[in-house]
């Protein structure tokens, strides 16, 4: 896979609050079993879905790759392209164990995922995608550390709770074919990304709590200027109020980069909520930043960003959710920004989410993506998305 086709969750964590998300429509059933002292677990997801879009409008952007609705980006060059492929989350196996020694809680998770479409009827799905390989321990005085490789924490509740963590969102045909679709990544929010990390969770006070992390500097991947990793860390804050209603959060990430021809700095903050009134679901989440980068980390060098999830969903029955979700991502102009650079990226998904049985939720999507560069110039993409994901 094409460093280009960067994106998107797998299991524990993910698996665990897409359930959320969905309410009464999914369950998570992980196999579990003693071996001696350890309590261990084997889950996973299985998803697939039709997609089908077509492609209009200007081509000329600076960097298509990033300019979502292009059709280079999100019909595969063509007008228009239909893909059988993953949605938002990949095919993932996960593996987890826990257990206590001596007043400590220790775990650890172990994901593998896969992906369903490729361009080739002969040719071996081989791409193994690791995103998790971590282990915990701590206990209710001391917090818990984690040491290995997981998720970022910021924009980590976006997407999170994102209704088209499930589904597909934008059908991005240059990362469907071959791992994953977008939902809102690049027109919404920025991808949380996948770290080699130290992370450190306080012990809960009252309803606040508050996680950190060193993680493993990363070079940017997309964008027409290519920039290193310089010595220092990535850093990444969070602090999450838990309410009655749900919860709010607070956070910030900032790395060095080494660029071509000079050095710069990405930044940014987050300030989000998620809440529940009834049958009622309401998301809504801002980053705001420099190089924050449109898909990953600094594929934007030295250009402000913000971006903007907002999201209401509806418990209709004991099976079916509705959901309407927009996002925009947001660039400022630069004196060196030229007219066909890319201004912005916006994608509205409507959904259906109906759960079949306690594992299985099948699910319908349609949805708009524009793309504008500087110029004023537009692309879009029509998608619709059918199929299912299952949980088990």
């Amino acid at each position: 896979m094409t460093h280009a086709a960067r994106a998107i969750p797998s299991v524990r964590q993910p698996i665990a609050l897409a359930v959320l998300a969905l309410g009464a429509c999914s369950a998570l059933h992980a196999a579990e079993f003693k071996a001696g002292d350890w309590d261990l677990s084997v889950g996973g997801i299985v998803n697939a879905y039709y997609t089908t879009a077509s492609c209009t409008g200007s081509q000329n952007f600076t960097t298509p790759v990033v300019a979502l609705a292009t059709k280079a980006t999100g019909c595969g060059g063509a007008d228009g392209v239909t893909t059988v492929g993953n949605g938002l989350l990949p095919n993932v196996l996960s593996i987890g164990g826990k257990t206590k020694q001596e007043g400590y809680d220790i775990s650890a998770t172990l994901m593998v995922g896969s992906a369903v479409a490729t361009s080739s009827a002969i040719g071996q799905n081989s791409v193994v995608d690791v995103r998790q390989g971590f282990f915990t321990f701590g206990n209710a005085d001391m917090g818990t550390v984690k040491l290995g490789r997981d998720y970022g924490i910021f924009g980590a509740n976006a997407i999170l709770t994102d209704m088209t963590l499930v589904g597909v969102g934008s059908p991005t045909n240059l990362t469907q074919n071959g791992r994953v679709s977008l939902g809102h990544i690049g027109a919404g929010y920025s991808y949380l990304g996948h770290y080699g990390q130290i992370a450190y969770t306080a012990p809960a006070m009252g309803a606040v709590t508050i996680s950190g992390g060193l993680m493993s500097p990363v070079n940017n991947t997309l964008g027409a200027s290519a920039a290193t990793a310089k010595r220092s860390p990535q850093v990444q804050l969070q602090a999450a109020v838990k309410l009655d209603m749900g919860k709010v959060w607070i956070g910030g990430k900032q790395q060095k980069f080494e660029g071509t021809t000079d050095s710069f700095t990405m930044h940014g903050v987050e300030l989000g909520t998620s809440m529940n009134f009834g049958a009622f679901g309401l998301l809504a989440n801002v980053q705001s930043g420099k190089s924050l980068g449109v898909w990953s980390d600094a594929d934007n060098p030295g250009q402000k960003q913000v971006n903007t999830l907002l999201q209401g969903t509806y418990q209709a029955t004991a099976k079916a959710k509705l959901g309407l979700s927009y996002g925009i991502s947001k660039m400022k102009k630069m004196d060196s920004t030229v007219d066909s650079n890319l201004k912005s990226n916006a994608n509205t998904t409507v959904g259906l989410y109906y759960g079949l049985t306690k594992s299985v939720t099948l699910v319908t999507e349609v949805s708009n993506t524009q793309s504008k560069n500087f110029g004023g110039e537009k692309a879009k993409q029509k998608g619709l998305a059918l199929g299912g994901i299952l949980f088990f």
